[in-house]
């Protein structure tokens, strides 16, 4: 069973993307803004990270840019999630280090296609 570590700071966007992961099998890990997620994602160890690009304080391209630097985290695929959804966007999320890129609201089948897509990471279960 795969963790996934939502990083949101919107609470009725945290709940929802944690309502549907858990009810397709997944454990879910909370956290409301990036410097706790980077604390959660060294503790936790989750397979995968779905990272709000827009969050208050550093925002999510900065987090995911320090997860990538550190070899505790380094490996630990991460899903850029934001409101924008231009292709520009994009490019910067995947420049920052992010291995794939959903836009809100989340359509289900994006959600799980995008976690489904990244495989297992190495010492992963």
């Amino acid at each position: 069973m795969k963790t996934i570590l939502v990083i949101e700071d919107n609470p009725t966007n945290m709940k929802l993307a944690c309502k549907l992961l858990r009810a397709a099998g997944y454990t879910t890990l909370e956290a409301s803004e990036a410097l706790e997620g980077i604390q959660l994602a060294i503790t936790g160890q989750p397979d995968v990270i779905l990272m709000d690009v827009e969050l208050p304080g550093m925002d999510g391209l900065s987090a995911t840019k320090l997860l990538k630097r550190d070899a505790r985290t380094k490996d630990i695929p991460v899903v850029a999630v934001t409101a924008f959804a231009m292709e520009f966007d994009r490019e910067k999320a995947l420049a920052a280090g992010c291995s794939a890129y959903i836009s809100k609201p989340y359509r289900i089948k994006d959600l799980y296609h995008a976690i489904d897509s990244l495989g297992d990471r190495p010492g992963s279960m």
